[in-house]
């Protein structure tokens, strides 16, 4: 497989369930545009399992933006919510799913969380 952005959308149908998105259910579309061209992309999300598409369909929502753009999110390079603001993104329905790209695309390279600052404990010490 040696498109990246196809990659990664093999990646988020092969994770295990995510504890996080149990309760989440609905459809994301991603309308990634090229060269005058657009290549979709559609998400079910449903008991935290994540399918995956590629094929036009209705969606709760309809994430749009430059291909070039979606592989920078995708190598964690971009931040989905902080595009969003910039317009990098333009997003179309439900308004949570914006929210929860956070967590589908990956943290920036060298990021690392919080608790693994604190020796994993809750607070700074």
């Amino acid at each position: 497989m040696s498109d990246p952005i196809e990659a990664f959308f093999a990646q988020l149908a092969r994770r295990a369930p995510e504890r996080l998105l149990r309760r989440t259910a609905g459809m994301i579309r991603f309308d990634l545009e090229e060269d005058g061209g657009l290549d979709v992309w559609h998400l079910t999300i449903s008991h935290g399992r994540i399918a995956v598409e590629r094929r036009a369909r209705d969606a709760d929502t309809v994430i749009r933006t430059r291909r070039d753009f979606f592989l920078r999110m995708a190598r964690g390079e971009a931040k989905p919510l902080a595009a969003w603001l910039r317009n990098d993104l333009t997003a179309e329905g439900h308004f949570r799913f914006v929210v929860l790209l956070e967590r589908l695309f990956p943290a920036p390279p060298g990021a690392r969380h919080p608790r693994a600052l604190t020796g994993g404990r809750g607070e700074p010490g």
